[in-house]
């Protein structure tokens, strides 16, 4: 294994974990706001790390401009969506979780029967 291929290796894995610590952030963090944060940093970092993992392999020029298109398209995309669902949350009344409180848990929708 060549000294590129293991580095590569190293980002792709550093990727990788990103995205699994971002999502049990989701699933472990308070409230809504909380949430956001870990999952949008998860994939920002996330997808970054990947992507810049990959460049080296990138057949040409033009195919690692496409990932790094890729990556700044998902980075505006997961920002943007991050401030409408927080927004969203603030609309509704769902206040920032304060240390000592409960964990909110999210609501259920729809007849169970």
């Amino acid at each position: 294994m060549t000294a590129v291929a293991l580095f590569q290796s190293l980002l792709i894995g550093a990727g990788v974990a990103f995205f699994v610590v971002g999502s049990i952030g989701v699933l472990r963090f308070p409230d809504v706001y909380t949430r956001i944060h870990a999952l949008t940093k998860a994939d920002n970092l996330g997808l970054g790390l990947v992507v810049i993992g990959l460049l080296p392999g990138a057949g040409s020029v033009a195919a690692a401009l496409k990932l790094l298109l890729i990556w700044g398209l998902a980075l505006l995309a997961s920002a943007c969506a991050g401030y409408l669902v927080a927004r969203a949350a603030r609309r509704r009344g769902v206040e920032p979780w304060r240390r000592g409180q409960p964990r909110q848990r999210p609501e259920r929708s729809g007849d169970p029967r």
